[in-house]
């Protein structure tokens, strides 16, 4: 397609990278910012870069913050010996939704995917292993995506954490097979989380 302007095209391109976005809605939200007033687009600019100047990771659980530690594990009310571990912040939000979990996060951000180039090493298992050794938890809960890739990813934690004295639990299969966690309803994810069972009766050796 051919564009008037090439600073339209440029813009065009960019929010073309975004994901779900294609060419017709990367024009629209273009021409969109073009006609509104110059402040608007300066506002949404400068959100956008103090989002990425300023937002850190929990040095706990690795959820985002905008404080060395983040609100749920600040939050003294909640169950420290209970983590769930996800695979990345969007499943943190989804399971918050549901008001069902009052323990804490572990944030792998990611899931060993070796198709994509994806080991243990490179998401954040060795950080759990720390956690669970210096620090007084009872139980993990894998919440995983039901796929492959998820499964894996379970199979190997539960696997590396076996000798250090901690309960290992799974999501109940109201989380249909080949599920990403952030795209499962709040009442099914809520549900499959109070009636998680052990690691072993879900997935059998």
């Amino acid at each position: 397609m051919n564009y008037p302007s090439v600073y339209l095209e440029n813009v065009i391109n960019e929010f073309g990278k975004l994901p779900g976005v294609g060419n017709r809605t990367a024009l629209r939200f273009a021409l969109y910012l073009l006609d509104q007033d110059e402040r608007e687009a300066e506002v949404l600019a400068q959100s956008i870069l103090q989002m990425r100047k300023e937002i850190k990771l929990c040095k706990h659980c690795y959820s985002i913050s905008d404080s060395d530690e983040c609100e749920v594990c600040a939050d003294k009310k909640r169950n420290h010996s209970i983590v769930c571990v996800v695979e990345n912040i969007r499943d943190v939000m989804a399971i918050e939704n549901t008001h069902s979990y009052n323990g804490v996060y572990h944030v792998l951000g990611g899931v060993i995917s070796p198709i994509d180039g994806i080991n243990a090493g490179d998401i954040k298992i060795a950080e759990l292993i720390k956690r669970i050794a210096s620090e007084n938890i009872e139980e993990i809960i894998l919440a995983l995506p039901t796929t492959m890739e998820g499964d894996t990813t379970c199979f190997y934690i539960n696997k590396v954490v076996k000798d250090l004295n901690v309960k290992v639990s799974a999501l109940s299969r109201g989380v249909s097979i080949g599920d990403n966690i952030e795209f499962t309803d709040e009442i099914t994810l809520s549900r499959s989380i109070m009636n998680r069972l052990p690691f072993d009766k879900i997935y059998p050796n």
